[in-house]
């Protein structure tokens, strides 16, 4: 156990800090397989019909409850275990979550072998979700530490690798599951138990990996700027008492609801709208999974330059237009304007994530960043059940109405537009922290 010890991690002299951007990246490309779970919603659908549903399948919606579930643990457990994260370090934090996100898998392979859809939910949602806030959180205080000079661009690559996960996870799965599909099985267990191998070597290298700097440890030449906010200094107990945690908490909400749609939805949507195959919504997925990847590092380096408020007027402004054009592309046809359209909205999602610390940092001081990162993802639960049901079951509703199946998607997506308007109000809204609930030296 010493050897998980936040001691054992400290850097020694000389330690070269871009060894842990990669760990990082590591870990988080593997928690981000949640991405790609749209690709398992089809063929867990027909699990027993094998090639049709039949009577006692799972419906697409009631799989898709799972994502929802994993999500929202996710910033249910990242508010919870921030203190301690922050007072045990980044190794012991990402070996606990390799423990939970791969052992989740595992349950949800066994709630596939044996259709109960209880351990899917068990697994992938609750004990995977808790994986998944571990480690979402591990890296990112660490990296803010090591990067004091360029905060956006830590962050961003802080929690880059999550959103480029189903860049890897989703033609993986949708691979493993093709390889082990026969007369019998779908090959989603099989998919889901080599996945959990994959991913738990993978999260282990990069908790052997990681390291925190000394205490007050600075760049080489690095001078801090002197700001308005350069003293601020928040402790978690008093940020989540003030205005702007809770605008915060909105912004972050609205963004990621509007997005996350998209994404848990993201295989069975261009199916139904563009009548493309499985494999080439796989490659889609995974498509999309790269603007993500793309969009948390270069949106959140892109806030060093214009500021985290301004950067946050482009995704809700820009954000907004986009989802009002995303039906006028079905109704036309265009396929390759539907993809450009919807993975630039997914870029300015997975920016919305990678930039949100920083503007934390921004607010309240980096103090205790990690932890108030934490309890803002709560924001990131209710978004995780908001938008991907919104989806489904609006969606659903609109073809059991007799919508075409290519059309029933239209009215969610005005609807995340205007979500993405109120975000904006929000936004606009912040202002500096009231010296009252700085921590006095």
């Amino acid at each position: 156990m010493k050897f998980l010890h936040r001691t054992a991690t400290i850097a020694p002299p000389g330690y070269n800090r871009w060894l842990v951007p990669p760990a990082a990246i590591a870990l988080h490309m593997c928690i981000g397989q949640i991405y790609g779970f749209s690709v398992f919603k089809i063929p867990l659908a027909r699990a027993l019909g094998i090639t049709q549903p039949i009577a006692g399948d799972w419906s697409q919606p009631a799989v898709g409850v799972s994502f929802s579930i994993a999500l929202a643990v996710l910033g249910v457990s990242a508010a919870l275990f921030g203190k301690w994260v922050e007072r045990s370090g980044p190794r012991l934090t990402m070996v606990v979550s390799a423990a939970c996100f791969c052992g989740g898998l595992v349950l949800a392979a066994a709630g596939v072998a044996w259709h109960q859809i209880w351990l899917l939910y068990l697994g992938y949602g609750l004990i995977g979700g808790i994986g998944l806030g571990l480690g979402y959180i591990a890296p990112v205080s660490t990296l803010v530490k090591w990067f004091p000079d360029r905060p956006g661009m830590a962050t961003g690559l802080a929690i880059m690798g999550f959103g480029g996960g189903a860049l890897i996870g989703a033609p993986l799965a949708e691979e493993l599951m093709r390889h082990f599909s026969g007369p019998t099985s779908v090959g989603a267990c099989e998919a889901l138990l080599v996945m959990a191998a994959i991913y738990l070597c993978f999260m282990i290298f990069a908790a052997w990996l990681v390291r925190v700097p000394p205490e007050d440890w600075r760049p080489a030449g690095y001078v801090p700027k002197v700001t308005a906010t350069s003293h601020v200094k928040v402790t978690v107990d008093a940020a989540w008492r003030t205005p702007q945690f809770w605008l915060l908490w909105g912004v972050l909400c609205l963004n990621t609801t509007a997005g996350i749609g998209i994404l848990g939805q993201a295989s069975p949507m261009i199916q139904d709208m563009f009548k493309v195959t499985p494999a080439a919504a796989a490659g889609y997925v995974g498509l999309l999974s790269l603007c993500n990847l793309g969009g948390r590092f270069l949106w959140s380096s892109f806030s060093d330059v214009v500021g985290r408020r301004g950067v946050y007027c482009i995704y809700f402004v820009v954000g907004a237009a986009l989802y009002f054009t995303v039906p006028w592309t079905q109704g036309t046809g265009h396929l390759a304007v539907f993809v450009a359209v919807t993975g630039f909205i997914i870029s300015m999602y997975g920016g919305g994530f990678s930039t949100l610390p920083a503007y934390l940092r921004d607010m309240f001081g980096a103090h205790q960043v990690g932890a108030i990162t934490g309890r803002v993802l709560t924001a990131w639960s209710v978004a995780a059940i908001l938008g991907p049901q919104l989806v489904d079951r609006l969606s659903a509703a609109q073809r059991a109405a007799g919508v075409p199946a290519g059309e029933a998607y239209n009215t969610t997506l005005y609807l995340m537009a205007g979500l993405l308007l109120v975000g904006l109000v929000c936004n606009l809204s912040v202002r500096p922290v009231h010296p009252r609930h700085h921590l006095k030296p």
